[in-house]
């Protein structure tokens, strides 16, 4: 029986950013993923939010995103455009990349890192016992870990075996989804019908002054509404053409699929998101419409809280009761998607006099800025908080990627997390904070920063003497030279001190 010290079950953006995070803290761990190779049927996932390409800037290779994207004001509530280009960060825009070239890119990443795969194969099951989980594999072989991830998607069966309830919402409505050849130029754009939302696109195209532009020819991405929900048979061309011809009066020539599927904005989340040495991620927590985009990034950051806390366990530097403090903090996230994608899908899908005008209610709210700064930032995952309880409004958040001053030379805050390591930030007297017995563990860093410090819907805040950054860039700590609370905070998120 092959050893690792954590098994993901799953290779999606989920499991590869949860395995490059495990693998930076030296942790041994492999990713088992039914597809022979990153390759993906379709486009998916249309691109990353604010938040999510600050996570890979933290990890130095968000570069190799935006060399391959568009960067865009592609944040929206429901019909509403939130525009964040004023918002305090290096990325105030999101970024238009299809998924599999998202997966590909975060592959080639990982492929640098140690971790292993094991490809064409899925998890069949699994036992978990008191030091471990024994993993079984399609192909007959076994493994063993200290702990199991599903990263799956949303029938996870790792989830499912796990026993793990998955309460929320049946579907309201149901949509096709298609990418293929049309022998016609089709009508682009979006079109209501009673029936709901529909919308033509291109695979292919630029975005020209914040306007999608595209080009004559080449695959063409459907998204029809169904009229009946409930269809559980494998959709087909012919149920595509049909669709087509039923909104628009003809299929222009539609053929040669290369992905047709069916979505649902079934809701769902998983009641726990750990249970005992099993641990969920991604869709295989929590489930949704896709309106809005939001399931690809809130996967990707799962994987970023839960990977360094994951490390500290398997290391035994700190206690399995870390592992809580993920389904504490993400938990809440995620249930909020849910409820943001559920109003969404009201507002969009629901063809009604009353419908229409509630979407003008709200179209007008969020042209207010308040209200738009808010919206925005919980669509981009800007605004994301977590209760670290009272104190600073730091405390919580995502830490500001600062121009700092140091006797080194200039450096940016994100530059110091590239490592996935922890940061006790001293912006007060140099060599104030003595936290030698954490130094194997959390860097100390003095510097300067004299510009003003700004969140994303809070606007200006005070300038804090000292900050305590996790790897994930959430601030654990903030204080000043009194210290008050530091020992507490180094030791619940990274360990007790190391003995003298």
């Amino acid at each position: 029986m092959t050893e690792h010290a954590v098994v993901i079950a799953g290779g999606g953006p989920t499991g590869l950013m949860l395995a490059a995070e495990l693998a930076l803290a030296g942790v041994d761990v492999a990713i088992v993923e039914r597809r022979t190779s990153q390759d993906l049927a379709g486009s998916r996932a249309g691109g990353l939010s604010s938040r999510t390409l600050e996570v890979l800037d933290q990890r130095g290779i968000v570069d190799r995103f935006l060399a391959e994207g568009q960067k865009a004001q592609v944040t929206a509530f429901a019909p509403v455009h939130l525009d964040i280009s004023d918002f305090p960060t290096r990325h105030p825009y999101g970024l238009a990349l299809w998924q599999n070239h998202i997966e590909r890119i975060l592959a080639g990443w990982v492929g640098e890192l140690p971790v292993t795969f094991y490809r064409g194969r899925e998890v069949t099951g699994f036992a978990q016992d008191d030091t471990g989980v024994d993993v079984a594999l399609s192909d007959g072989q076994s493994l063993r870990a200290q702990y199991l991830v599903g990263c799956d998607g949303g029938r996870s069966l790792v989830r499912k075996t796990a026993g793990i309830e998955f309460p929320g919402w049946d579907p309201t409505m149901s949509a096709l989804r298609a990418e293929v050849e049309m022998t016609e130029e089709p009508e682009t754009g979006i079109r209501r019908t009673p029936s709901g939302m529909h919308a033509i696109g291109k695979v292919a195209y630029e975005i020209v002054n914040g306007a999608v532009v595209y080009k004559k020819g080449g695959t063409v991405g459907v998204m029809l509404t169904e009229s009946k929900v409930g269809n559980t048979d494998e959709p087909t061309l012919r149920d595509l053409s049909e669709g087509l011809i039923a909104v628009y009066g003809t299929d222009y020539g539609v053929h040669s699929p290369t992905m047709i599927s069916r979505f649902t904005d079934m809701t769902r989340q998983a009641a726990t998101y750990r249970k005992g040495r099993v641990l969920l991620a991604g869709d295989a927590a929590h489930v949704h419409s896709p309106v809005g985009g939001q399931g690809l990034n809130t996967g990707v950051q799962d994987a970023v809280n839960l990977g360094w806390k994951l490390a500290q366990v398997v290391k035994r530097t700190s206690p399995e009761s870390l592992l809580d403090t993920y389904h504490a903090e993400r938990h809440p996230i995620g249930a909020r998607v849910l409820k943001n994608t559920m109003a969404q899908v009201a507002l969009t899908h629901r063809m009604d006099e009353r419908t229409d005008a509630l979407r003008d209610i709200v179209s007008e709210l969020l042209s207010m800025d308040e209200p738009r700064k808010r919206f925005a930032a919980m669509m981009s995952g800007l605004g994301i908080h977590y209760d670290l309880g009272p104190g600073h409004p730091l405390l919580g958040r995502r830490m500001p990627d600062l121009d700092l001053v140091t006797a080194n030379g200039p450096l940016r805050v994100f530059t110091l997390l590239h490592d996935a390591r922890p940061v006790l930030l001293n912006l007060g007297e140099p060599g104030a904070f003595d936290i030698t017995p954490w130094t194997d563990r959390v860097q100390s860093i003095d510097a300067k920063y004299e510009g003003t410090w700004e969140l994303p819907a809070i606007g200006a805040v005070n300038a804090p003497t000292a900050a305590l950054i996790r790897p994930d860039g959430y601030v654990a700590w903030v204080g000043d030279l009194t210290q008050e609370g530091l020992v507490d905070a180094l030791t619940t998120w990274f360990g007790p001190a190391a003995a003298a």
